[in-house]
């Protein structure tokens, strides 16, 4: 058994086809241990660290970071016996039927050297299998003179004289003296550029003229490191002369005041699941706007105790605190459409909306409604704090059954959010702000809010929806009394 092992990259759940490679956390040479974080990859839904599946010593890195790699494609070789002494082809002839197949990776890593004057196989112009000349895309026609096969019915040719003839003389054909190359800028010699199509391929995508690079590989063949050479030096080298430019000259609006995000990763996502939700769920938003002066002096009290000192507290917990319990009399809101029936759920994945750097994410606290409030305060804690640093693994993100988008950490007052694919309903929670408000019969500065609530119409009609948002804001309005009058 071999003992260099190739690491595939791992399909990290959810259905995941790819993947960015963000970092490397090795390289070449470098002694790893089992299960030690090897490579950051970046999915459709986070960054997550994968684990060597064996140890032993890094024997080469198949794509650089910045790459984007399908699920199943190898990563990594690990050499898992790294003692045993350099590595050595067996002098022994393995029969084929015992050779272990190898992947297209290690294929495409293989070089041939080529004897003298001739053009390495498999490069378009090179010589093929069976005398033809690779082209573009196949190969051409078989050097060799073709054969007719003798059709029924000609007559066998007639036997050749046992005599042999002399062949006549003739004159040797003067030799025309070879044409010197011509050199380009680059000092390679100019003529057909010789590259696998793969090579050529990458070099299209990067812009690169194959024909200005230098060829490292042999007899001057342009490898992949001499194209991404090429286009990391690029762009100091096209750097373009800065000219003054007249001062009644008219603005562009073209290309060179453009700027393109390529859509890939967590914002993909993101934008696939809000253009499915959109269009497959009757969104329907109510808003509320709720005194929640109360709310915020019970936050005030619960800080001051000395167990909560710790804590970190904030409206948010309140909020979610009021759905769950809203959820609890309203367990219809907690539910999936599944085409022919309606999948109400007894358990609150509560979905908690985050900004990060990569996008908008989705991480949900499993099981919330059986949490008490210090619990739930923890997990919320937990939760930001993964999400912020980028941490937040696949697993967190799936399975959510009612999410909180908090908007009022950007001023805003409330919002008509959209669904995430496979939930009923969504809470906005907008920025609490002092604004005059009928109190006890007089205009006073209260504390107020604004709540905007999305839900899918096939599984919640208004009268549902209204109760369900009206027990929100009757819990922000006096969770003492709430809390009372429900448990």
């Amino acid at each position: 058994m071999s003992r260099i092992k190739e690491f595939n990259l791992p399909d990290l759940g959810e259905g995941l086809t790819e993947g960015e490679i963000l970092a490397w956390l090795v390289k070449v040479g470098d002694d790893i241990e089992l299960n030690q974080p090897i490579v950051e990859v970046e999915t459709a839904k986070a960054a997550v660290e994968i684990p060597a599946k064996w140890a032993g010593r890094v024997q080469a890195i198949f794509h650089p970071e910045g790459s984007t790699v399908e699920v199943g494609v190898p990563i990594i070789a690990i050499d898992t016996d790294p003692n045993a002494g350099p590595i050595e082809e067996s002098t022994t002839a393995t029969p084929a039927s015992e050779l272990p197949t190898p992947s297209a990776a290690s294929l495409a890593a293989v070089q041939v050297a080529p004897a003298e004057g001739m053009v390495e196989p498999g490069l378009i112009g090179g010589v093929a299998p069976g005398g033809r000349t690779a082209v573009l895309v196949g190969y051409g026609p078989r050097n060799a003179p073709a054969k007719r096969r003798p059709r029924k019915g000609d007559a066998p040719a007639p036997a050749q004289a046992a005599t042999p003839v002399a062949p006549a003389p003739v004159a040797p054909a003067p030799v025309a003296p070879a044409p010197t190359p011509a050199v380009n800028g680059n000092g390679r010699v100019s003529g057909p550029v010789l590259a696998k199509p793969p090579v050529r391929k990458l070099a299209k995508d990067l812009g690169i003229d194959l024909a200005t690079l230098t060829g490292s590989g042999p007899l001057g063949s342009i490898t992949r490191e001499d194209v991404q050479r090429a286009a990391t030096a690029a762009p100091a080298a096209a750097e373009p002369l800065t000219v003054a430019a007249p001062a009644a000259s008219a603005a562009s609006f073209g290309a060179d005041r453009e700027r393109r995000i390529p859509v890939k990763g967590v914002r993909k996502l993101t934008a696939e699941n809000m253009a499915r939700s959109a269009f497959t769920a009757p969104h329907v938003t109510e808003f509320l706007t709720v005194d929640v002066t109360r709310a915020m002096k019970a936050l005030d009290r619960l800080r001051d105790r000395r167990e909560w000192r710790d804590v970190r507290v904030s409206p948010l917990l309140l909020v979610a605190k009021a759905v769950l319990l809203a959820v609890k009399r309203h367990p219809m809101v907690n539910s999936t459409w599944a085409g022919d029936e309606i999948v109400v759920k007894e358990y609150v994945n509560l979905g908690i909306a985050a900004a990060t750097e990569r996008g908008l994410i989705v991480p949900n606290i499993k099981d919330a409604g059986r949490l008490s409030l210090r619990e739930l305060a923890d997990a919320m804690t937990d939760l930001v704090q993964t999400a912020k640093s980028g941490k937040t693994s696949p697993a967190d993100m799936s399975g959510g059954t009612l999410t909180i988008t908090n908007v009022g950490v950007f001023g805003v007052d409330t919002g008509t959010p959209i669904l995430p694919p496979g939930e009923s309903a969504i809470l906005a929670f907008g920025a609490v702000r002092e604004q005059p408000w009928v109190h006890k019969g007089k205009v006073k500065p209260r504390l107020v809010t604004t709540l905007g609530l999305s839900f899918d119409h096939r599984i919640i009609d208004g009268e549902l929806g209204s109760k369900f948002l009206r027990d929100i804001g009757d819990f922000l309005a006096d969770p003492e009394a709430a809390l009372l009058a429900w448990t």
